[in-house]
């Protein structure tokens, strides 16, 4: 398996109700809470039930179950919290971390979704 996957990281921990979070949103697949440290006015994280690593390990290997939960619930909650253009909000990000070079701090999959003011530009030119 090209992904290794650590029971014991935080978002584990927080699935098997051993760390308490801030729930937004619950489904039978995935869970949605604040972020402990918010870089934005909204900053919430999406994560999934399942053992997912990264991005890339999720889209391969999640049910299509799964994956239409995960993805369906993200929308929701950028409506509920007022940041979905769609919906009269101004406009999120969504980030998703993979792997040393991104930083990613937990080994598991989880999407950032920030809003509630203007982000800037994503990243400096190369």
């Amino acid at each position: 398996m090209p992904y290794a996957y650590d029971d014991q990281n935080i978002f584990a921990r927080i699935l098997r109700g051993e760390i308490p979070n801030r729930t937004v949103m619950e489904t039978p697949h995935t869970l949605v809470f604040h972020d402990i440290r918010p870089h934005a006015p909204v900053h919430v994280l999406v994560i999934p039930k399942g053992r997912y690593v990264t991005f890339d390990d999720f889209a391969a290997r999640a049910s299509a179950e799964e994956l239409v939960d995960f993805h369906r619930t993200a929308a929701a909650v950028c409506e509920s919290l007022g940041v979905s253009p769609g919906a009269g909000g101004a406009g999120y990000r969504a980030i998703a971390n993979a792997g040393p070079d991104s930083n990613q701090e937990v080994p598991h999959y989880h999407l950032h979704l920030l809003g509630g003011r203007n982000m800037g530009a994503l990243l400096p030119p190369a």
